[in-house]
């Protein structure tokens, strides 16, 4: 049995990825930091038929979120999809001349650190499996960065590096890495930006196994 683990899984986007994955058979584990607010996710989730499970970790801190995403997988199989999507703290985003260097601490744990700590859990599992994909998700600074939100430009810019690199360096391997990039804010009911539609845009892009980033909507939006 294999699994799909969600990242900084919420009650919008990551309940809807859960939601989509689940419906095609995949167990799903939800990583985040609170305990309280994952139990309610997964509380939900059961009452829809979604067979899913709670793991607490703080992406800042690597080695508590390699041991989440290890737990996980001996609980529920091996992880054949990574999304790593935690939402970034409104204090990442100062402006470029107010950012100092201790102010990029905190979003390049969160935006680089977190994220190869990770891949580099899941990896191994995907390898044996022989197949795997690996969907980060950014927000619009990814591709274009923006001078009042600085800590989200820089940070972004590195961890859209490190999937690019992935990118290609594992499509040999069978193991997919892509990233999609959605402007502005996730909005319920939005044509583009809604968590459903969001979450069939990851799914496609699992599925179809094509190109690196993805755009959710126009980066003006």
């Amino acid at each position: 049995m294999s699994s799909v683990a969600i990242v900084g899984a919420g009650p919008g986007l990551g309940a809807a990825v859960a939601r989509r994955f689940g419906r095609e058979g995949f167990v799903v584990g939800l990583v985040a930091r609170d305990p309280g607010r994952l139990d309610v996710i997964v509380d939900a989730l059961a009452d829809e038929g979604i067979a899913a499970r709670g793991f607490a970790a703080d992406v800042r801190r690597p080695e508590q979120l390699a041991v989440a995403l290890r737990e996980l997988a001996e609980a529920l199989g091996t992880i054949e999809v990574l999304q790593y999507s935690p939402v970034p703290h409104r204090d990442f985003m100062r402006p470029v001349l107010d950012t100092g260097h201790r102010d990029l601490v905190a979003p390049i744990e969160f935006s680089v650190y977190g994220p190869v700590a990770a891949v580099q859990q899941v990896l191994p599992g995907m390898r044996r499996l022989g197949r795997g994909t690996i969907l980060f998700v950014n927000g619009g600074t990814a591709a274009v960065p923006h001078p009042e939100r600085a800590g989200t430009s820089i940070a972004f810019a590195a961890e859209s590096a490190y999937g690019r690199l992935l990118h290609e360096r594992l499509a040999a391997e069978g193991i997919h890495v892509a990233q999609l990039v959605i402007p502005g804010a996730i909005t319920a009911g939005h044509a583009r930006k809604d968590p459903d539609v969001l979450a069939q845009a990851l799914w496609s892009m699992h599925r179809d196994r094509h190109g690196f980033r993805h755009y959710a909507d126009d980066l003006d939006s």
